[in-house]
């Protein structure tokens, strides 16, 4: 088990499930609902679930300022809105986005709830070994900038990125019991 503290940010979505596939992974999880809870964190999750309520929520117990000064040293990774959070150029003004990522995503390109699917993806630090994702109302990631990496593809779309500090997901990976992702994250988290 890893002496890391990851934190899930805890204001909507699935971060209840995010925090157990950290514990699987070998970390400690942390639910993040306040400001204070991010100086003894080692790396934040942004959780999927909707990018404009995110962004509403965000400054009740926790402010975009907090996320954003964190996220300028320690490494965060963004799943589903999560990734839209992280990314820049949405247009939606709705959505307050980090720009962290030089990532540019549309919203539920995928379609709607009803067309959510799940594939086997093959993930470029484990080949051979299909990492099973859930698409649930997903953004698209239509462009990357020059310092993005693509770890892995869906129909030949980028679909799981990263940069120095950050990974972005445009599927849930938290909603299978398969670890392999979020233990990249803390693998991250270490080499920082």
């Amino acid at each position: 088990m890893s002496d890391l503290n990851i934190g899930v940010l805890g204001i909507q979505g699935a971060y209840e499930k995010h925090a157990l596939s950290v514990s699987l992974a070998g970390a400690k999880a942390e639910i993040i609902k306040y400001r204070e809870q991010l100086t003894h964190i080692d790396g934040l999750i942004l959780p999927g679930g909707e990018s404009t309520t995110m962004t509403k929520m965000m400054g009740f117990r926790i402010g975009y300022e907090d996320i954003l000064a964190f996220a300028k040293k320690r490494p965060v990774f963004g799943t589903c809105a999560g990734l839209i959070l992280l990314g820049k150029g949405i247009e939606d003004n709705r959505v307050h986005q980090f720009e962290l990522m030089d990532v540019s995503v549309t919203r539920n390109a995928y379609g709607s709830q009803k067309d959510s699917f799940v594939d086997n993806l093959n993930l470029e630090f484990d080949p051979g070994n299909p990492f099973h994702a859930v698409f649930i109302r997903a953004p698209r990631i239509e462009n990357i900038g020059k310092d993005i990496r693509v770890l892995a593809r869906c129909e030949d779309m980028p679909v799981l990125v990263e940069s120095d500090l950050y990974l972005g997901a445009s599927f849930h990976p938290e909603l299978t019991p398969d670890p392999r992702i979020h233990k990249y994250f803390i693998q991250k988290i270490m080499e920082v």
